[in-house]
């Protein structure tokens, strides 16, 4: 039977570069960038089995759709982790924070962050 094995999200950006540097800086990724020059059509960030991947669109701007979800906010990427306390401690002054660290009614430790770009990742933690 086939199976499936992981899913990388993809998102548009107007600039590659700068949203590799975002992430190393901030979130501890490591990005590519492809072709290698600075004005990157495809990039590629990585951390742990994490994987993001970037399509350059210039003057691309990501719609604000955070507050249009009726009981909370709208989502781009939900990375479930180990260790989210510490992460949380690490990244919280460094990183726009949408919804503080707590717990969901289903028993899992989560928080919200806004990146460069506008897209809204969820860290979480099983309860």
């Amino acid at each position: 039977m086939p199976e499936l094995k992981s899913l990388a999200s993809c998102f548009p950006v107007a600039d590659i570069a700068q949203t590799l540097r975002w992430y190393e800086e901030h979130l501890g990724f490591t990005g590519y960038g492809y072709p290698p020059d600075e004005l990157y059509t495809f990039g590629i960030m990585i951390r742990d089995d994490i994987e993001i991947m970037l399509q350059r669109i210039g003057d691309y701007q990501k719609p604000d759709l955070y507050d249009l979800r009726d009981g909370g906010g709208v989502w781009d990427a939900y990375i479930r982790m180990q260790g989210i306390k510490e992460f949380y401690e690490t990244v919280r002054d460094q990183v726009e924070i949408m919804r503080p660290l707590e717990k969901a009614f289903y028993g899992a430790w989560q928080f919200e962050v806004r990146d460069l770009n506008g897209y809204v990742i969820v860290f979480s933690e099983p309860g």
